[in-house]
């Protein structure tokens, strides 16, 4: 058995003019709506083996945060250039690539990928990941480079926890 969660970047600022989008750094909203979920996500699932994102400071930024709640050494969260990519396909490789050593994953992207991804691999129709949002998709394999179609165990956003 095999478990991905797939978390998008949290809110991030446009205010800063002349930066890369790639450089964009996350709002205070983005900041609180991190430790938030995370802490929700801890109080309800065992650490996952592997943290990997995506080099985007806002990714980055948040994966630290999970990073930091969850107690991952963070010399131990992989950044992944690639995964600075709005599709889903090298999300996939991602995943596919994984270690088989791990039976679950936590991985920091973007939106047209993760929207794509979840609704592809996923048992669920979910329209629209919204930031800070965090999906699980586990997968009947031992292996993550044969995961096909799995089953979308939790969602978990933002908006809905600070309803509660």
């Amino acid at each position: 058995m095999k478990t991905v969660y797939i978390v998008r970047h949290a809110k991030s600022s446009w205010e800063y003019k002349g930066i890369e989008d790639i450089d964009r750094p996350l709002k205070k909203r983005g900041i609180r709506d991190s430790y938030l979920t995370a802490a929700a996500l801890k109080g309800k699932i065992e650490k996952p083996a592997v943290f990997i994102t995506s080099s985007a400071t806002r990714a980055l930024s948040t994966a630290v945060i999970f990073s930091n709640v969850f107690g991952f050494p963070l010399s131990n969260l992989q950044i992944k250039k690639s995964l600075y990519n709005f599709s889903d396909g090298y999300l996939v490789k991602t995943i596919k690539a994984l270690d088989d050593e791990f039976d679950s994953a936590i991985i920091f992207s973007h939106d047209h990928g993760i929207n794509d991804f979840v609704n592809k691999f996923g048992n669920q129709l979910i329209p629209h990941v919204p930031t800070c949002g965090v999906i699980a998709i586990q997968f009947d394999n031992n292996h993550w480079k044969s995961i096909k179609k799995g089953k979308t165990i939790l969602k978990e956003f933002p908006k809905n926890l600070k309803k509660r």
